[in-house]
């Protein structure tokens, strides 16, 4: 598939009565982009902390014990996007979800995007370095693999926020065949923001590709983890000919609630690789022989 259609949401947190009132405003959101004809959606980094608003009031404001507690709403989350991505034939990339699980025989908590394909399939990547917040204060462990999923609109590598900022993970990603990078994100700051939308633009940059980003928006004052949320969707490409000049294909409105829609022509970025002003990804390997 050469042209594929994608939506990135500048999703925002909301506080919910039930599971059900969830699954009405997911299904709402995703409707709305396949009605726009996206073929794949990306949901920001911890959007699924909103279901922190059905936990006790005392567990909200806990940073630790929210870890454990939602746990019990996972299964009805995967579920939920399992149905949702089949009745509406899409690919969905689910806000994250710090999910508990065992790596190296312990017990940890890892901050996972779950990849729900129009099968049902579930795949998944973990964030690969964690932010001071997560690891100082929140106690969630790094994942510890680095993978490409193919879906069905082609292969794709996630870089989780801060991994955007490590240029690494997305050349390995890229090496191994991906298509175009994802990048959902939660900053709180401007700052923050834009530290994930310079890494991208980079990454777009040094591998001759797109990466699409998709952060968190708005206010949740009841969550400690996403109380302040800000930033705006991206999509960017490869600086050269047949481009935009400054790399950005399209970008949101900052802090508000939406989704953003590109269509990434594939067969460009792979002949711009060969055929460019300038051979970024040809030409990585020239920095190690100079080092």
């Amino acid at each position: 598939m050469s042209i594929v259609r994608i939506a990135a949401a500048q999703y925002e947190i909301s506080y919910f009565p039930s599971f059900p009132a969830f699954e009405q405003k997911l299904e709402r959101w995703i409707k709305e982009a396949v009605t726009q004809g996206a073929q794949l959606l990306l949901f920001p980094e911890y959007a699924a902390l909103e279901l922190c608003s059905l936990l006790d009031k005392p567990l909200q404001s806990d940073l630790q014990a929210q870890l454990q507690a939602l746990q019990v709403y996972l299964p009805d989350f995967l579920a939920t996007h399992q149905r949702l991505a089949k009745d509406y034939q899409v690919t969905v990339v689910a806000g994250s979800f710090p999910v508990k699980t065992q790596l190296e025989a312990k017990t940890v908590f890892v901050n996972r995007s779950y990849v729900i394909h129009p099968t049902g399939k579930v795949d998944f990547q973990d964030k690969q370095i964690m932010t001071r917040f997560e690891s100082e204060e929140w106690l969630i462990d790094a994942g510890t693999e680095i993978k490409v999923i193919e879906t069905a609109v082609g292969k794709i590598g996630i870089s989780i926020c801060y991994d955007s900022e490590f240029p690494l993970i997305a050349r390995r990603q890229i090496e191994w065949g991906a298509d175009f990078i994802l990048v959902p994100s939660v900053t709180e700051t401007l700052h923050g923001y834009h530290r994930v939308k310079i890494g991208s633009q980079a990454r777009a940059l040094e591998n001759q590709c797109y990466v699409v980003h998709a952060p968190l928006v708005g206010e949740a004052a009841w969550s400690p983890a996403v109380d302040i949320s800000r930033g705006c969707a991206g999509v960017y490409t490869p600086v050269d000919q047949g481009f935009p000049e400054n790399g950005v294909l399209v970008q949101g409105e900052l802090d508000k609630p939406m989704w953003i829609f590109a269509d990434l022509d594939l067969a460009k970025t792979r002949a711009i690789r060969s055929q460019g002003h300038v051979l970024n990804y040809r030409d990585w390997d020239k920095q190690q022989e100079r080092l």
